[in-house]
């Protein structure tokens, strides 16, 4: 395995942690954010279409416009970092929130 291909994994695997993060994050604050808005469906739907189209917009930015060699590569590390940080996101939330019967998990 070559160095440059090493830094290409590495880096889109921290985009696709980023890319996580900001879309799950999003969706967390959105969701927190929802009671005190006056337009809740409205926040939900701009919300969606931003998270939605940031993450089409990073996919797209790590498969196609870098270089051409080793797309579905790229993509399938980005893919596993965005769900690594859908993993993480979901950790911290639970131990923050209590659950519905009042325990915290």
């Amino acid at each position: 395995m070559s160095f440059t291909l090493l830094l290409q994994l590495l880096a889109s695997l921290t985009f696709g942690m980023l890319l996580g993060t900001l879309f799950f994050g999003g969706l967390w604050l959105t969701i927190r954010n929802l009671q005190k808005a006056s337009h809740p469906a409205l926040l939900f739907l701009a919300s969606a279409l931003v998270r939605t189209c940031l993450a089409i917009s990073g996919f797209w930015f790590i498969g196609v416009w870098l270089d051409e060699s080793l797309r579905w590569q790229r993509l399938a590390v980005c893919l596993v970092g965005f769900i690594l940080a859908r993993m993480i996101c979901t950790r911290m939330i639970r131990t923050d929130q209590p659950s519905f019967s009042g325990k915290s998990v």
